[in-house]
């Protein structure tokens, strides 16, 4: 696999930008940070189409108790104005009780400049509710 380390860079920072959004409650920002044509594929779930779609979706998301997010990029793969990232991420509450933690994949499109979400799809690794692990 050839390394590409500045798309990798790029994508980190993006999501960097998205995590800011996140800890400041601002599910607008985050909607914003989609291209104008993003799916978000959650499981259980028809597709969210768009931006001001997606920022609801992550407006529950926060009034559900979630309130911090970690993203870790494992890979990273690109042509053009297009890149795959493959990560992991994990939810917290705001007492840091862990609610979620799994993988996800996303597809970004380079829009005016910037890399924009474009699909976004992510399930969970943690067992149904008999698990104690993951509570909100």
């Amino acid at each position: 696999m050839i390394k590409n380390e500045p798309l990798r860079e790029a994508i980190e920072k993006a999501n960097a930008n998205l995590l800011a959004c996140f800890r400041r409650g601002d599910a607008r920002a985050i909607g914003n940070l989609y291209t104008n044509n993003a799916q978000l594929l959650p499981a259980g779930s028809e597709p969210i189409k768009g931006p001001s779609a997606i920022g609801d979706f992550w407006e529950t998301v926060l009034q559900m108790g979630v309130k911090e997010v970690k993203l870790q990029t494992v890979e990273v793969d690109g042509q053009g104005n297009t890149a795959i990232e493959l990560g992991e991420y994990t939810l917290f509450t705001a007492n840091g009780r862990l609610a979620d933690r799994g993988k996800y994949v996303v597809i970004w499109k380079q829009a005016g400049g910037e890399w924009k979400l474009h699909w976004d799809i992510w399930n969970t690794s943690v067992n149904p509710p008999q698990n104690e692990e993951c509570q909100l």
